[in-house]
């Protein structure tokens, strides 16, 4: 069990919470207004922003690295990070390319293998984080660099062409809807709920906010945190997945970058590197905010480079609003 009592999960004082409720409500609103100008700014001044095939495609990218940042929400309202996840991505696909081309597996039984494995090393990450208190930052790293380097070991570094129908249910379309964004968005609601009305999601957050008294009122800390890292592996996979059938291949080089627009997305809506605060709406909108600020820098024809100063600055502020509202929330309680 995570908790032997669910009323210690909520040991913050009720007007903290509501300042917290309302600062959050705030922040969602105010970012969904900034959406909605770029989406403006966009439509008026980036070439092809509007037409069918560039709105779906920022749709499916957005599906793509949104689905994580759902799990890595969660890992980071509960203290942790999770940097692992792109190449997690990348070995996913290569272990797809490997198991069905080359070793003739079922796809069912490949799947499984994949997302199994994925979440073997999420919770190895939290073992590690709970049983020695190395720092999720320093783990993540570690499997960082050696899953790339495991799907590069395993495809001899060239991508593995996969052929089946199977491959329709990651790269088709329902009603002209790509199904990667269906996942997104049904994943985006079982992940609300679980935060909002279970007591594993009020875990989550009790442990992010001090997991001392989590653990003193009966919450088992090392087991959210197992969870929600494996959690982030399977997100991981599902996105390796879905990008293996974009591809019809096993590649070892996707999934670069994913970790940071996972965490951005998250951090842009309102979650707190500190653990304790964040919620999945706000992640949901910051998934838009990070997609559709891609790709108009993309059409606007803004140099590679200084896309990644904007990107960098952009996480940068939301760091700083963050740290500035909780220490005055602090100073009011």
């Amino acid at each position: 069990m995570l908790a032997d009592s669910v009323p210690a999960l909520t040991a913050r004082p009720a007007s903290g919470r509501t300042v917290w409720r309302r600062i959050l409500e705030w922040e969602s609103l105010g970012l969904l207004a900034v959406v909605a100008v770029i989406f403006v700014g966009l439509a008026l001044f980036a070439p092809n922003f509007l037409t069918k095939s560039n709105l779906l495609n920022v749709v499916q990218q957005s599906a793509f690295f949104g689905i994580i940042a759902l799990a890595m929400t969660l890992v980071i309202v509960a203290g942790e990070i999770d940097i692992s996840v792109g190449s997690q991505t990348a070995l996913t696909s290569s272990l797809m390319g490997v198991l069905i081309t080359n070793d003739g597996w079922p796809v069912w039984m490949a799947c499984i293998a994949v997302i199994v494995q994925a979440m073997i090393f999420g919770a190895f990450s939290g073992w590690i984080r709970s049983r020695f208190e190395v720092p999720t930052f320093i783990v993540t790293l570690a499997l960082y660099m050696a899953l790339r380097g495991l799907a590069m070991l395993v495809t001899n570094t060239y991508s593995i062409p996969i052929s089946g129908k199977f491959f329709y249910w990651g790269d088709g379309r329902v009603a002209g809807i790509p199904i990667a964004a269906i996942y997104f968005l049904v994943a985006f609601a079982v992940f609300a709920f679980v935060a909002r009305n279970t007591v594993f999601g009020r875990s989550v957050y009790a442990v992010g906010g001090n997991a001392r008294s989590a653990e003193m009122s009966g919450i088992k800390v090392r087991n959210v945190r197992i969870i929600v890292l494996a959690l982030c592996g399977l997100t991981a996979a599902l996105t390796g997945l879905l990008q293996t059938a974009q591809l019809s291949a096993g590649a070892p080089t996707i999934g670069v970058g994913l970790e940071f627009n996972a965490i951005s997305a998250a951090i842009i809506g309102g979650s707190s590197l500190a653990g304790g605060r964040g919620t999945l709406v706000g992640t949901f909108i910051g998934v838009l905010f990070v997609a559709m600020l891609g790709d108009g820098m993309v059409l606007l024809g803004i140099n590679p480079y200084a896309q990644n100063v904007v990107q960098g600055v952009v996480v940068l502020v939301a760091v700083l609003v963050n740290v500035v509202r909780a220490n005055r929330v602090a100073l009011r309680a």
